[in-house]
């Protein structure tokens, strides 16, 4: 199923849903003029690479230049081809123009990153001996659709659904939507459990984990970051009466 809009009119511009989509859109153009050894040197700098961060928990010392931890941030702007960064920013476009009027500008980019990186560490606990790294924006963008099955579980989605040589147009509610992505995820995440195949973009396989971890954090964490405080204004200061 591909989710073409959502009915929900937006009332303010979205600019750190526009500017997340901008920089992660550059720094794919900035891989793609990458010879594929200085890429493949470029994902294990700067994506989760869950034994050497798990290791680093431990106090051992991973050799690189910057602190494996803070791979946790940026592997959220990395994207291993073309469909991986397409769908994404998709994703992104529909859900998070609302999520960020209801939250306010820096609340919500707090939020987005903050299930980005609760999304990787769940990928790292469930798979905590890979050494493929984990990249994409997937996991902070699943918080994203977290907060909006649970704010607005009734919207419309106008819906693209293959059927052969098909592809028919339904209107499905969120909730529907959302519920079954969320439960494909989880169930696949299981199945992974028990195959032998390393989990992560570059590998070829998708970090199922991820996804249902920044879903479940991100419906957790919306409603504590104001999500249904409706008096607030986008800039997420409280309106004077």
């Amino acid at each position: 199923m591909i989710p073409l809009k959502d009915e929900n009119p937006i009332k303010i511009t979205p600019y750190i849903t526009y500017g997340l989509i901008a920089v992660n859109i550059t720094v794919f153009i900035y891989e793609l003029i990458l010879t594929p050894p200085e890429l493949n040197r470029f994902f294990h700098l700067f994506a989760i690479v869950p034994w050497e961060l798990n290791a680093s928990f431990k106090g051992i010392a991973i050799p690189q230049p910057i602190p494996e931890p803070l791979t946790l941030v940026t592997s959220q702007f990395l994207h291993a081809g073309f469909l991986h960064v397409g769908f994404n920013m998709l994703f992104l476009w529909i859900f998070g123009n609302n999520i960020e009027e209801r939250l306010g500008r820096v609340k919500y980019l707090l939020f987005y990153l903050t299930c980005g990186v609760l999304a990787g560490l769940t990928q790292c606990f469930f798979d905590s001996a890979s050494v493929v790294p984990s990249l994409g924006a997937s996991g902070a963008i699943a918080g994203v659709m977290g907060a909006y099955i649970i704010k607005f579980p009734q919207a419309k989605i106008v819906t693209l659904v293959p059927l052969g040589f098909f592809f028919p147009v339904f209107r499905i509610s969120a909730l529907w939507f959302l519920g079954f992505w969320f439960i494909e995820q989880a169930f696949n995440g299981i199945s992974m459990l028990e195959a032998s195949a390393r989990v992560g973009m570059q590998g070829g396989g998708v970090a199922y984990w991820a996804h249902a971890g920044g879903f479940i954090f991100g419906a957790i964490l919306s409603p504590l970051f104001g999500l249904f405080n409706d008096k607030q204004d986008y800039n997420g200061i409280e309106p004077e009466n």
